[in-house]
């Protein structure tokens, strides 16, 4: 998806960095990186600084930004739908129509970003960029470093120690599936499919997993 986008747009000024964020690291992330053979940058993010400094909860998700440097669509879910909710979860397989509305909302998304570096479209105002722009609290903030100590602990073989940092960080951010989601994988429970995730996801209830890309103008 990314790299077709990107060999169609790379003669526009466009680039795509596209940022694995992997607290177990290289060999974790090395598989996916290969299987894509990503022409552009694509890193990979221990200690999740991309997702503190853009305030980013799920993957996958995307940050505008112009050639000037400015944010013109901040964090939001990049193609991607719920439709996953209704799979078998014995063979995780999606329905037809479960299909076709999962590749709607990925085609949808991938032509508003061609539109925008074509024509221009999409793109936010900087007052509507900053309206729509979620800035983290004293409570995200206070997460973001318990992750992070948790994450140092067990990396020094304080694994029990660890763990509770990254407890307490879920507990602190109940939103943010990417601190969940890293957090369990260190115990491997944390996978898509795993009876934890989908415990995790049926709790949801009516909320979204992924929150709808708004791709017109409020």
């Amino acid at each position: 998806m990314w790299q077709a986008l990107y060999d169609n747009l790379k003669d526009r000024n466009f680039t795509i960095l596209t940022v694995a964020m992997e607290s177990r690291g290289e060999d974790a992330a090395r598989p996916w990186i290969e299987a894509a053979k990503p022409a552009h940058p694509s890193l990979i993010d221990r200690e999740h600084h991309v997702a503190d400094l853009y305030n980013m909860v799920n993957v996958p998700q995307a940050v505008w930004i112009d050639d000037a440097g400015r944010i013109v669509r901040p964090t939001e879910t990049a193609g991607a739908s719920d439709s996953f909710r209704g799979m078998d979860r014995k063979t995780l397989t999606l329905s037809k129509e479960a299909q076709a509305e999962r590749a709607t909302v990925k085609n949808a998304y991938v032509q508003a970003i061609r539109d925008w570096v074509l024509k221009g479209e999409h793109a936010l105002s900087p007052v509507e960029a900053r309206a729509r722009l979620a800035l983290p609290d004293e409570t995200v903030a206070l997460a973001n470093a318990h992750f992070r100590l948790g994450r140092h602990l067990v990396a020094a073989g304080k694994a029990a120690e660890g763990q509770a940092f990254l407890a307490e960080a879920a507990r602190l951010r109940p939103d943010s599936w990417n601190i969940w989601r890293q957090a369990a994988d260190l115990e491997e429970v944390g996978k898509a499919g795993s009876p934890a995730f989908w415990a995790r996801v049926d709790a949801l209830g009516e909320r979204p997993y992924y929150v709808p890309a708004r791709l017109g103008k409020d």
